[in-house]
């Protein structure tokens, strides 16, 4: 089995395999899995930052495993207007809810009321599985030195 215990921001080398998780599974501190190409992997990293798609894994035997997210079941609310996507987002966020914040839409698990609130704001909402990657929060900010684009 591979072991991971080491995290690169970025690298020059060749990555020689990666690992598509959801978003619950890259929070956690311990994973065991199977990589894309089929080797069973187990990661040990540090409690409370959770992997970053994009991020390189090290193996104790020098592989680099590039972390992909998986796409799942997410509710998109998407805006019009600056105003009431601004309003949505304060609520949503005064609930502790997990969000991914893009240019006039958010991304949140699945939930009919939160749901329901966006809409009642204006913002049309889709149910399209896609890759979760919510804000870490103001006291968990940790950047891997390049951003990803994101479609709403």
């Amino acid at each position: 089995m591979l072991q991971v215990f080491e995290r690169l921001d970025h690298t020059h080398d060749e990555i020689s395999d990666s690992i598509t998780l959801d978003q619950d599974t890259r929070k956690k501190s311990r994973i065991k899995s199977v990589t894309d190409k089929g080797a069973n992997i187990g990661i040990f990293v540090e409690r409370g930052h959770p992997l970053l798609v994009g991020e390189i894994l090290k193996t104790e035997c020098g592989l680099l495993i590039e972390v992909k997210g998986k796409a799942e079941d997410v509710s998109t609310a998407v805006a019009n207007d600056w105003l009431n996507f601004s309003k949505v987002c304060y609520h949503l966020g005064n609930r502790h809810t997990t969000l991914q914040i893009g240019e006039l839409w958010v991304r949140f698990k699945p939930d009919h009321v939160l749901e329901q609130l966006a809409e009642n704001y204006g913002l049309s909402v889709n149910s399209i599985p896609a890759v979760f990657e919510p804000e870490n929060g103001a006291y968990g900010v940790r950047s891997h030195g390049h951003s990803h684009a994101h479609d709403s």
